[in-house]
């Protein structure tokens, strides 16, 4: 069984070790792109940004796995030693930033970024910090349920749900597709 956790660790070490050690072998981890775009982008003059950019998109937006593991390759071969250090950025977690491609292909938008999740967060953390400790417990968790509920109205539906139950049940997925199991079936 795969599950993924996309939220950036940097952020929220403790919760990703704690999710990770509750069965660390069925949770992958997926690096938000966007994050890892402006994270490489920081390691590079802004006049070359342009550029990189559409790189880095296109290793992020590749059909499979093969083509993203190629241009990733292209990548490192053309900027590698002009700026290491962006290279480095991004090459140290190639394998969580192509782990959307162990999941179905309609589920790829959701995983690639973790975007979604912050700006609930970041409603509810404006909201909170402004009120100044004014709230009880029981008060502070009704205005979260509140806020997200009212944040919920403008959330995108997921593409592909009919493919979660799929997920949930472990069954693989390479490029996006469905892995079907080998038959052994042979002839009389």
């Amino acid at each position: 069984m795969h599950r993924v956790f996309d939220a950036p660790k940097e952020r929220c070490p403790s919760r990703c070790g704690r999710i990770a050690s509750a069965d660390p072998a069925a949770t992958r981890h997926q690096r938000c792109w966007l994050h890892k775009i402006g994270n490489v982008l920081n390691a590079v003059p802004k006049s070359m940004a342009p550029q990189i950019r559409s790189n880095l998109n296109e290793i992020c937006r590749a059909p499979d796995r093969a083509t993203a593991t190629a241009a990733l390759d292209i990548f490192v071969e053309k900027y590698g030693a002009k700026y290491a250090k962006a290279v480095a950025c991004l090459t140290k977690d190639q394998d969580v930033l192509l782990a959307f491609f162990d999941f179905p292909a309609e589920h790829w938008d959701h995983l690639r970024t973790t975007n979604p999740i912050e700006s609930v967060f970041a409603t509810v953390r404006h909201r909170t910090v402004r009120t100044k400790g004014a709230l009880s417990q029981k008060t502070a968790k009704l205005m979260v349920f509140k806020l997200v509920m009212a944040a919920s109205k403008t959330w995108r539906r997921l593409k592909g749900q009919n493919q979660l139950p799929k997920v949930i049940t472990g069954v693989s997925f390479n490029d996006g597709i469905e892995e079907k199991p080998a038959s052994d079936h042979r002839a009389a």
